[in-house]
């Protein structure tokens, strides 16, 4: 119940007070973001929500939580990862055996030719890229990583710490809070996961950057969506990163990058195509 407080605390700070209908200026007040207020709009106790926010009042029930989240504006997403930490129960970490890539994902990436991708574990491991994928998105990282579980790169890692990924994305901020609020989703359907909290907890000891956006909770799976890269080899190019869900294995995504028809980045990507990597 300890992150379910947490979710609630950082997700009230958000809050200000035009949002619920009070004007922008008023009395100073002990704690911020609106905890009475909320509990108002909510149809709770004050005392009831500050025990939820402090985790010591467990079983909230479906319709609390469902108005605890039209308070709080939360999203589609951000309402399901709220009923996943409610419905939480004290559980001891354990360290999951490596992800495995089912023969059929691997047909599907090899079949996909001189059009890059890679397919990502649920902590966002790289369990295989092929041969443009790698190239377009982590060059400077041998290629067979992804065949060892122990060497296995690893994109928020990659993206916080190291520079050559970090230089790649122009609007690198908006990236990184894609990954985090992935990884937040993550953690909220698994906070058994020893791997996935030992990734935290590193991200969290190396970089600012990412304490400040795990810190606010922000909730989104990774989806389709635009970037500017600038590419080391043959400059800048606009892609279209694409989510496939395998039916066989639903904890991970195949990434699948495209480029608008007929435009210069289309070009480019032909060009690193071409280039033998």
């Amino acid at each position: 119940m300890a992150v379910l407080g947490e979710f609630l605390r950082a997700r009230r700070s958000l809050l200000r007070p035009e949002d619920v209908g009070l004007p922008a200026f008023g009395e100073r007040r002990r704690v911020a973001g609106l905890r009475e207020e909320l509990a108002q709009l909510a149809g709770v106790s004050v005392s009831y929500y500050t025990r939820l926010e402090q985790g010591q009042s467990g079983n909230a029930s479906e319709a609390i939580l469902d108005a605890l989240a039209g308070a709080l504006r939360l999203d589609e997403h951000e309402r399901e990862h709220l009923r996943e930490l409610a419905a939480q129960r004290p559980r001891a970490q354990r360290r999951p055996p490596p992800e495995r890539l089912d023969p059929l994902v691997r047909d599907l990436l090899r079949s996909l030719g001189d059009v890059p991708a890679l397919v990502l574990g649920r902590r966002s491991d790289v369990l295989a890229w092929n041969p443009l994928g790698h190239a377009l998105l982590a060059g400077h990282v041998d290629f067979t990583a992804p065949e060892r579980p122990a060497d296995r790169p690893n994109t928020a890692r990659m993206l916080f710490l190291d520079p050559h990924v970090r230089e790649l994305y122009a609007d690198w901020p908006r990236k990184a809070r894609a990954v985090v609020g992935n990884l937040r989703a993550v953690a909220g359907r698994h906070p058994e996961d020893a791997l996935l909290a030992s990734l935290v907890g590193e991200l969290t000891m190396k970089s600012p950057e990412f304490v400040a956006l795990w810190g606010d909770h922000r909730v989104k799976p990774c989806e389709a969506d635009s970037y500017d890269l600038r590419h080391p080899l043959v400059g800048p190019l606009t892609v279209a990163q694409q989510i496939l869900t395998p039916a066989r294995s639903p904890e991970q995504t195949v990434v699948v990058v495209t480029t608008a028809e007929g435009s210069a980045s289309e070009n480019t990507l032909k060009l690193l195509a071409r280039s033998g990597h």
